[in-house]
């Protein structure tokens, strides 16, 4: 029988876990959620998540984005291949509704997981795109 629960062993825990991830992952996006991904050497996937207070400002919105977020990859962990996954929200994700993250999460999972299979395409590498530089001001009289 399949166990459905969310333990220790399926959460990144430290920030070496983390700081793999971020170094050439495999990425996939929708307008809530940048999903970050590469392959483990463990038997089972695992989740991090990082919901920033600079992109949802409500505690209670942060804490229902994560509690949505662990919900979504507990019921789908035995879909997945061995994965470590990063989960980062962007702007506006609060103003959602949950079947509609839920929705978003569950497709996102599928996808990273056929990215992540040996034989997929490598991903572009990543550019930063430059920020704005602020110009001078001229003096005008």
């Amino acid at each position: 029988m399949e166990s459905f629960g969310f333990g220790r062993e399926l959460r990144l825990l430290t920030p070496s876990h983390y700081s793999r991830i971020f170094n050439e992952p495999v990425r996939a996006a929708t307008n809530c959620f940048t999903l970050l991904a590469k392959p483990n050497d463990l038997s089972t996937p695992r989740l991090g998540l990082t919901v920033a207070k600079k992109r949802v400002k409500k505690a209670c919105d942060r804490n229902r984005i994560k509690r949505l977020a662990r919900e979504s990859f507990r019921l789908s962990q035995h879909k997945l291949d061995n994965i470590d996954i990063v989960l980062m929200v962007k702007n506006g994700c609060e103003l959602q509704d949950n079947a509609e993250l839920t929705k978003q999460l569950n497709k996102m999972w599928l996808k990273l997981n056929e990215r992540c299979k040996p034989g997929a395409p490598k991903p572009a590498p990543f550019k930063k795109r430059p920020r704005n530089q602020k110009k001078p001001k001229s003096k005008t009289k």
